[in-house]
C-alpha cells in the first residue's frame, strides 16, 4: 500500500471556493487527485490506498507557521540535519504541515552554518516540511532587540544578504528588518525585486517611517505589537501602521501572553483575517517541560505557559499553533473560514507558495487536518501522508 494514496469520506470540506458537506477527497501519491460533493464517489481508486472516514469533521488545509525557531528540544541554530527532523517530526501534533525555519540574530558564522544546514536538509515523508527560511536578523534596531543578542546586530548590507542567500539556495522568503536603518529604501527595494517577503520588526519605526517603507516594498510585519513601538496618539507607530495600511499583513502571536486577548480582538476587528498570519514564533522547549534552556546562547527560563530572558524578556514562545488558532476562533464571530485564511491560506500567498500550498484544491499537496468544530485535531496529513492520529 503507498502511504500517499488516501481516500476520506464523509467531511465536511473546505475546499478554496466553497463548503461541500458529506464530501469525499482523494488523495494520490500526496496530491489531492479529486473532490467530491454530496457523497459522490470516484469513478476510479488508485490500486491501493487506505481510507478514513470523516464523519462529524471538518476537512481544512494544514497549518503553515512562517516563524518558529524550534521545538522539541532542538532549535534552528542548532544547524544539524537532527535538530531539523526533531522540529519537523513533531509540528503535526498541532496541525502545522509546512514552516520556514527561523533563524535568530548571531554571528555571521553561525547564521551561515544554520543557512548551510537548511539549504542542504532533504525533506523527510511524514514530517511537516521546511517550504524555506525566515532570517529574523540581524539588521535590527538594537533599541528592540527583545530576545535578539544586540552584539550581533548588524546594519543592512545588500552583498551580505546575497551571500547568505546564495549559500542558503535561495531558501530565504523572510526577512525580519527595521525599515529606518534603510531610509533610502536601497535594501528593501532589491529584496522586493527579488521577491522576498520583507517585514518590518523589531523596529522603532514611527508611522511616516513606515508610510515609506511600504513604499519601498515592505509587505509584513512581524509579530505585531511585540519588539516595537506601540500606539500613541500623536504617532501610531508601527503597530497603527499594520492596522491602518493595506499593503500589511501581520504576524500574530496569538497565546494571550506576547498580545492580551483584549488587544488580539482589538487587532482582528482593524484588521481582518485577510491580513493576518498566526505563526508561533516557538523556541526549542515547545513540547517539553518547564525549565532552563537557551536561546541565541542566551540563558531562558521556561515556565507552564512562557519563555523569558534572565531581565524578563519574552524569549519567543512555548505555543502551539492549534491552541493559537483556537484563541482566536474564540474570539466573536471568527469562523473556521477564518482560520483557514490566518493559519493556512494567507501564510502561502506571502511567501508565494499557494500554487501547491495552503488550500483545498485539486492538484496541491495533500497538507490536509481533520478538526472537530472545536479545532480538536483528529488526523494531520502531510503530503498524502498520515503524520499524526488522535488517540
Amino acid at each position: 500500500m503507498d502511504k500517499r494514496n488516501l481516500y476520506i469520506r464523509n467531511a465536511t470540506i473546505y475546499t478554496e471556493k466553497e463548503t461541500l458537506t458529506n464530501g469525499n477527497v482523494l488523495i494520490e501519491k500526496g496530491k489531492i487527485k479529486a473532490i467530491f460533493r454530496d457523497g459522490e464517489k470516484p469513478a476510479a481508486y488508485p490500486p491501493s490506498f487506505r481510507v478514513i472516514d470523516g464523519e462529524g469533521l471538518n476537512l481544512i488545509p494544514g497549518f503553515i507557521d512562517g516563524h518558529i525557531h524550534g521545538a522539541n528540544g532542538a532549535d534552528v541554530m542548532d544547524a544539524t540535519e537532527e535538530a531539523i527532523d526533531k522540529i519537523a517530526s513533531v509540528l503535526p501534533k498541532e496541525g502545522t504541515t509546512s514552516f520556514l525555519a527561523t533563524t535568530i540574530t548571531q554571528s555571521k558564522d553561525n547564521i551561515e552554518h544554520a543557512l548551510k544546514n537548511i539549504s542542504h536538509y532533504p525533506n523527510k515523508p511524514g514530517y511537516a516540511e521546511v517550504i524555506g527560511i525566515h532570517l529574523e536578523g540581524p539588521f535590527l534596531e538594537v533599541e528592540k532587540k527583545g530576545a535578539q543578542p544586540a552584539k550581533y546586530i548588524l546594519e543592512p548590507d545588500m552583498e551580505l544578504f546575497d551571500s547568505w542567500q546564495a549559500l542558503s539556495g535561495n531558501k530565504i522568503k523572510t526577512i525580519t528588518m527595521a525599515p529606518e536603518h534603510d531610509p533610502n529604501g536601497d535594501f528593501i527595494r532589491h529584496l522586493s525585486a527579488a521577491g522576498i517577503n520583507v517585514s518590518a520588526g523589531h523596529t522603532n519605526a514611527n508611522f511616516d517611517q513606515m508610510k515609506q517603507a511600504v513604499a519601498h516594498g515592505v509587505r509584513q510585519v512581524t509579530h505585531i505589537c511585540n519588539a516595537m513601538n506601540g500606539i500613541h496618539h500623536r504617532d501610531i507607530g508601527a503597530v497603527g501602521a499594520a492596522l491602518q495600511l493595506k499593503e500589511l499583513r501581520a504576524e500574530l502571536i496569538a497565546d494571550g501572553i506576547h498580545v492580551a486577548p483584549e488587544m488580539i480582538d482589538l487587532i482582528y476587528r482593524n484588521m481582518g483575517s485577510e491580513r493576518l498570519i498566526l505563526i508561533t514564533d516557538a523556541m526549542r522547549a515547545k513540547c517539553l517541560q518547564p525549565g532552563d534552556y537557551e536561546l541565541g546562547g542566551q540563558p531562558v527560563e521556561v515556565t507552564e505557559d512562557r519563555a523569558i530572558l534572565e531581565d524578563g524578556t519574552l524569549a519567543g514562545s512555548i505555543l502551539k499553533l492549534v491552541n493559537g488558532a483556537k484563541q482566536v476562533y474564540r474570539l466573536q464571530d471568527v469562523s473556521i473560514r477564518n482560520i483557514i485564511e490566518m493559519a493556512s491560506e494567507n501564510p502561502a500567498k506571502q511567501i508565494h507558495v499557494f500554487d501547491r500550498k495552503g488550500s483545498i484544491t485539486v492538484g496541491k499537496d495533500a497538507d490536509i487536518l481533520l478538526v472537530d468544530d472545536e479545532l480538536n485535531i483528529h488526523h494531520t496529513i502531510c503530503q498524502g501522508i498520515i503524520s499524526y492520529e488522535e488517540e
